[in-house]
């Protein structure tokens, strides 16, 4: 059993560099181990995602097609 607690951040529609935003401040704001399920569709969203991923020390993974997986 995982004590690990799923957020899902819906930024669809969003421009970057927002999807990349409410992520990080996701992030700040957790304090449990947490996995993030983010869906975005702006073509600049998976670089940037992966970037506050790498910055946070977190994993980042590829789900699908505009949907991203990030564990700390």
């Amino acid at each position: 059993m995982s004590d690990r607690v799923t957020v899902e951040i819906d930024a669809r529609g969003l421009k970057c560099p927002w999807p990349a935003i409410r992520l990080a401040k996701a992030m700040r704001d957790a304090g449990a181990p947490y996995e993030y399920l983010i869906r975005a569709d702006d073509p600049a969203a998976p670089g940037e995602i992966e970037r506050v991923a790498q910055a946070a020390d977190a994993g980042f993974a590829v789900v699908s097609d505009g949907v991203f997986r990030i564990r700390r």
